[in-house]
C-alpha cells in the first residue's frame, strides 16, 4: 500500500497573508488521503509466506512501526532580509505513551542543525489527538548556510514530567520565497 499522504500538499499560497492569518483552517489547503482507506475491500487480506490469508486488520505493529501523528509546518525564507520564517501549525493524530498520563502539556521543540545549532520552542498545549499551535519563529540565517541542514522537530511532553515523544524532520535544500506547507509524520524518537 502506498502512502500518499506526503505528496498531497496544496499550490501556492499568498504569503503575507497565509503569514499572518494563521488562524484559517489549514485543511482548506490540504487534500488528505489515507493509504488504508483508500485500498479496495476486496485486497484488505493478502497470502503470507505458508499461502494463508491474513487481514490487514489483524496485523499488529510493533513499537517503530506504530503510527504517532503528523505535524503541519510552513517553511518560508524572505531573502531580502536573510530570514527563515517557521510556522508551526498543527499536530494531527498525536499519540503518546499511557506513561504520560490521560492529558499531559505537550509542546513542540525544533532545531536547525548549524553548527551551532539553533533551538526554538513552542508554548505547551494540553495534550489531545489534535493540537493546534500557530506559533511563527523567525530568525536571521544567511541561506547558503541553511541549505545544508535540516530542521528536527521534537514532540516533547512537559507534565507530568518533560520526555520526548516522537520526533520528525525536513531538509532546507529547496527553501524560498515562496511559503512551502508540509506535513511531516512523526514516529518514534531516536535513542
Amino acid at each position: 500500500v502506498s502512502d500518499l499522504r506526503a505528496s498531497a500538499l496544496a499550490g501556492p499560497l499568498d504569503v503575507s497573508r497565509s503569514m499572518f492569518d494563521l488562524r484559517s483552517p489549514p485543511h482548506r489547503f490540504i487534500k488528505r488521503y489515507d493509504s488504508v482507506s483508500s485500498v479496495p475491500s476486496s485486497s484488505s487480506s493478502r497470502k503470507d509466506s505458508q499461502g494463508s490469508n491474513r487481514s490487514l486488520d489483524t496485523i499488529t505493529l510493533s513499537g517503530d512501526e506504530r503510527d504517532f501523528g503528523r505535524l503541519n509546518v510552513k517553511l518560508c525564507y524572505v531573502s531580502s532580509v536573510e530570514q527563515i520564517w517557521i510556522t508551526v501549525l498543527h499536530c494531527k493524530d498525536l499519540s503518546w505513551p499511557s506513561s504520560c498520563g490521560e492529558n499531559p502539556r505537550i509542546c513542540v521543540k525544533g532545531i536547525l542543525t548549524l553548527p551551532k545549532p539553533v533551538h526554538f520552542k513552542s508554548s505547551a498545549k494540553e495534550g489531545c489527538s489534535d493540537i493546534e499551535f500557530m506559533e511563527t519563529f523567525v530568525f536571521a540565517i544567511k541561506l547558503q548556510s541553511l541549505q545544508a541542514v535540516r530542521l528536527v522537530f521534537k514532540i516533547q511532553t512537559q507534565t507530568p514530567r518533560k520526555k520526548t515523544i516522537g520526533e520528525c524532520s525536513l531538509a532546507l535544500r529547496e527553501l524560498s520565497s515562496q511559503e512551502s506547507n508540509h506535513w511531516l509524520d512523526i514516529s518514534a524518537p531516536s535513542k
